[in-house]
């Protein structure tokens, strides 16, 4: 099976050309492999490139787990590259098919290649029931969460995956890596939950980092950082259009007046390799 190795900002996923390559059965088994760090590939998980009746092509995500996810918005650029690059549809403009739904996707080409991609996120789901959260209210800003022995004060966000966002005076390895899978997996969230800490550093600058559902701590998460954008103007925190800096590198974002939610960042192929039949 062949494979290529790609990241946005330090969100590294193996992706399979599924218009070439017929993956093995298994997939939820596949991901597990590919990601191991040390006895496969190395990845935050598999994103396959399909064919799409309604686009241009149509992205399926596994976390490193081996768990599905609806949407991966730093791995969706890099489908955009691959997709212009390989030449499935050498075009400006791109429809990408997501568990969220159909995305457009503009790519930004320097010496013939894809460098940056904006893709429009759609607009924010803020309703508790449909994010999905068990935390009180309508909306959750700034509700309080009895976890790991503290009390935050989180907001929630879905970008058509669950974001539980906390804003933090300074970001700590304990937060992130002690607290962040406890949020994950706390009876809140029934469909477990991506945990982002933000310290703001002004109205248009913050710095983030994120604990994965399914995947741990990685580099960049384009969905969290759309999710805490969002939540940075619900909490009257950031305007509506700032820069983010990850461990992996910036991503601009804009909630928009009509709603949607704009990321730029970019996308980088790494490697391409084979993956040998039978391995699992």
């Amino acid at each position: 099976m062949r494979f290529t190795k790609m990241h946005g900002a330090g969100n590294d996923y193996v992706y399979v050309n599924c218009f070439d390559e017929s993956p093995p059965t298994d997939l939820p088994a596949l991901a597990q492999a590919v990601s191991d760090r040390h006895k496969g590939i190395g990845s935050d998980g598999l994103i396959l490139i399909r064919p799409s009746r309604v686009a241009d092509a149509r992205m399926q995500m596994f976390n490193a787990d081996g768990s599905e996810a609806e949407m991966c918005g730093n791995g969706v650029r890099c489908v955009a590259k691959y997709v212009y690059d390989h030449g499935i549809a050498r075009k400006e403009i791109l429809q990408i098919e997501t568990g969220r739904g159909i995305l457009t996707l503009k790519v930004f080409v320097a010496r013939g290649k894809v460098d940056r991609v904006r893709v429009d996120m759609g607009q924010p789901i803020l309703k508790s029931a449909e994010i999905p959260t068990r935390l009180a209210g309508d909306q959750v800003v700034l509700v309080p969460l009895d976890v790991a022995g503290r009390e935050l004060k989180v907001t929630c966000v879905s970008m058509g995956n669950p974001h539980c966002i906390t804003f933090v005076d300074e970001i700590t390895d304990d937060l992130v890596l002690r607290v962040g899978p406890q949020i994950e997996r706390h009876p809140a969230f029934p469909k477990r939950v991506n945990a982002e800490f933000v310290q703001v550093l002004s109205r248009t600058e913050t710095v983030l980092r994120v604990w994965e559902r399914g995947s741990g701590e990685t580099q960049a998460c384009g969905t969290g950082a759309c999710a805490a954008a969002v939540a940075g103007v619900l909490a009257g925190l950031t305007d509506r259009k700032i820069v983010t800096h990850l461990p992996g590198g910036d991503l601009e974002l804009e909630w928009t007046s009509s709603g949607e939610v704009e990321m730029t960042g970019p996308a980088t192929e790494v490697f391409e390799g084979d993956w040998p039949d039978g391995r699992r």
